[in-house]
């Protein structure tokens, strides 16, 4: 271990470990600098005093950290056991799963899902797994989790977690995907377990940097922390060692991220799609003898490469009772508009507002100026949008959809309405302040509408915790309600209440695979009322 002046502490057995090939070839360059370096053969790096170790392979002193890390999560995500699961955690995650199907089952009527789908379709396997939904097609396992993803966030309707990402759309789909084709086929409380593991490696990794916290800038966190989660779930439900299940997080690793430019296009869904299908992919590389670097979770050029401010920290230890998921403190936010959740805060001010304004009286003509007062991110600012996705992006259409329809609905980002005269016209009366108060963390923002009119008048309203952020839970009324519309869309009565019934008992169910013959059972008869309708 490298102590805190950079001299190596007194060598412990878990701590004296390799820190990878690469890291040694870096010997010479840091000689070349003007000092130099003992590489045991161990392979652990070793400085002498006075000299300072190239940042490519340093460890994160300021929190004193040996090489152990990567392999603290692997046998972490080994170790966890479903006794450990509380009856918090259970309930907290059957939700996120039921959620997570239906806004998926929504997600197969979209473009973007049918042209995954299509391409998809070029590749055969041995193994098949089903596509929620469709009753008469399969997919290799790695592309139904790679489809199945895309559906989940296709219309920005998926779970949002703190720090922010979609925690389930990346691991739900693989196991689900991954579960039909195992021999052993496992139960329910086996699919629970690691789903739960998957979303606690995601939650972890991104409590290793403060950036994490904020919304994003610079990439989309599910491509980072997902394909990591969607690895560790699957390598939990294939039974891998520890050093297997590092293994498959070093080679997750190499197929994260995506950039936050393709937010508000038809990319973005495939993050998830990706995060699911890489994720999976890595899980059975790695049971099948493929390596990666063992400390990539320690490293600045390992996974550290995402934050300016990674500071890694181990996995507590799992093998024990005293064990506490990050889910039992740490709720995720459900949402009741298929788009960004940051709208959610904007449509129930701008609702607040409008109904403040319609005690007097209320004339869309009368409106002469809306200033939306958020927090600064620029890729949900958008003020004229022309596509679904955008609109899904965008502060300044939600805020004038509500104000114009008293309500946010699915049908609200279809292309007609987009193109409402009137509603551009609202637009172009839209300004955008960002407060010095107001911080771009899901945690700690808020979104203020204020509404003046022709007359003078001024009408103010402001949403600090909308209905569904994890300070006011959606009740568990309104989730299954929120469920059933979106299933009953594509599944017939008997796939959606077969549906609830198996997430509702999953740790009690002996085989995962019933949940698939549900999501199979499709309905052709499609629900046209169903875009008007709304919790």
């Amino acid at each position: 271990m490298i102590s805190e002046n950079g001299e190596p502490d007194s060598p412990q057995p878990d701590a004296a470990r390799s820190v990878s090939a690469s890291a040694m070839f870096c010997a010479p360059l840091c000689a070349a600098a003007g000092g130099s370096v003992e590489v045991p053969l161990t392979g652990s790096l070793l400085m002498k005093p006075g000299l300072t170790m190239c940042v490519c392979a340093r460890p994160y002193r300021a929190s004193g950290l040996s090489w152990g890390i990567t392999e603290s999560f692997g046998a972490g995500i080994h170790a966890l056991r479903s006794s450990q699961l509380t009856d918090v955690v259970i309930n907290r995650s059957k939700r996120m799963m039921l959620d997570t199907l239906g806004v998926g089952l929504l997600g197969t009527r979209t473009d973007v899902f049918q042209k995954a789908l299509r391409y998809s379709q070029l590749f055969t396997s041995e193994y098949r797994s089903s596509i929620w939904g469709r009753s008469e097609i399969t997919l290799p396992p790695y592309y139904a989790a790679f489809v199945n993803g895309i559906a989940v966030h296709s219309m920005d309707f998926d779970d949002t977690w703190h720090p922010a990402t979609h925690p389930s759309g990346a691991v739900l789909p693989a196991l689900l995907a991954l579960a039909e084709t195992l021999p052993s086929r496992p139960s329910g409380l086996d699919l629970l377990l690691a789903f739960n593991v998957g979303i606690e490696v995601q939650g972890r990794l991104m409590r290793f940097s403060k950036e994490a916290y904020n919304i994003p800038e610079r990439f989309h966190p599910p491509s980072v922390v997902g394909v990591m989660g969607s690895a560790a779930a699957s390598a939990k439900l294939l039974g891998l060692s520890p050093s297997q299940c590092s293994h498959a997080l070093a080679i997750a690793a190499s197929s994260a991220g995506a950039p936050l430019a393709n937010a508000a296009t038809q990319t973005k869904p495939l993050h998830i799609g990706n995060a699911a299908r890489r994720g999976l992919e890595a899980a059975q590389l790695a049971a099948m003898g493929l390596e990666g670097n063992q400390a990539i979770l320690d490293m600045n050029r390992g996974l550290g490469v995402y934050y300016n401010d990674y500071s890694p920290s181990a996995m507590p230890d799992c093998a024990t009772n005293a064990f506490k998921w990050i889910l039992e403190d740490q709720d995720v936010a459900f949402k009741r508009i298929p788009a960004h959740l940051a709208m959610h805060w904007l449509v129930d001010a701008a609702l607040s507002a409008r109904a403040k304004l319609q005690e007097t009286i209320f004339d869309l003509s009368q409106i002469q100026r809306v200033t939306l007062r958020v927090p600064p991110s620029k890729y949900i600012n958008c003020p004229l949008p022309t596509t679904e996705h955008q609109a899904r992006h965008s502060f300044q259409f939600n805020a004038c959809s509500a104000l114009m329809d008293n309500r946010v609905t699915v049908a609200s980002f279809d292309q007609d309405q987009i193109n409402r005269p009137a509603l551009k016209e609202l637009l172009s009366k839209v300004e955008i302040e960002t407060p010095a108060d107001n911080q771009p963390s899901f945690d700690n923002m808020y979104c203020e509408v204020q509404i003046e009119t022709a007359q003078g008048e001024s009408c103010t309203a402001r949403c600090n915790t909308f209905y569904g952020h994890w300070r006011k839970p959606l009740s568990q009324e309104d989730l299954v309600e929120k469920f059933s519309l979106n299933a009953s869309s594509v599944l017939s009565a008997e796939g959606v209440e077969g549906v609830i019934d198996v997430v509702g008992n999953i740790e009690k169910v002996s085989e995962c695979s019933v949940l698939g013959s549900y999501l199979r059972m499709n309905s052709n008869a499609h629900q046209q009322v169903y875009g008007m309708r709304t919790i």
